[in-house]
């Protein structure tokens, strides 16, 4: 089999432009993973009043419940209160969307990503537009 990579020693621009494609990605995925931790989950949505009775609701139920069912009620419990604090706590993604709004263009047309492609894993349209990536992009 044939040796892979370069056929004779990097150049100076190739190893600045090689560092150039890793700092956009790392960019790319850091504003990307941003928007997967928070992206809004399907079903009935929760507010913290809603969550809250239920709260006092299983709380009344244990008292009276069997082994089984209190274990469920107590993992009923663990899941709401850390819904909770997720609630409390909104996503801060202004400093990664700064970032990839700088990027996003010149490291979408270098890798081929259309419009689509974004939208589809969930940047906003404002986003792309104040990167520069238009739909005819």
């Amino acid at each position: 089999m044939a040796k892979r990579g370069p056929k004779g020693p990097l150049t100076d621009d190739h190893k600045a432009a090689l560092a150039v494609g890793r700092q956009e990605s790392r960019m790319v995925r850091a504003y990307l993973d941003g928007l997967r931790a928070h992206r809004p989950r399907r079903g009935r949505k929760r507010s913290p009043e809603s969550i809250q009775k239920r709260l006092l609701a299983i709380e009344a139920e244990v008292l009276d419940a069997d082994p089984i069912k209190e274990l469920r009620l107590i993992q009923e419990r663990r899941d709401l209160a850390s819904a909770l604090e997720s609630l409390a706590t909104q996503p801060d993604l202004g400093e990664s969307e700064a970032a990839f709004i700088k990027i996003a263009a010149s490291y979408g047309s270098r890798n081929g990503i259309s419009y689509g492609a974004w939208r589809e894993v969930g940047v906003e349209a404002s986003v792309l537009s104040q990167a520069g990536i238009s739909r005819s992009s």
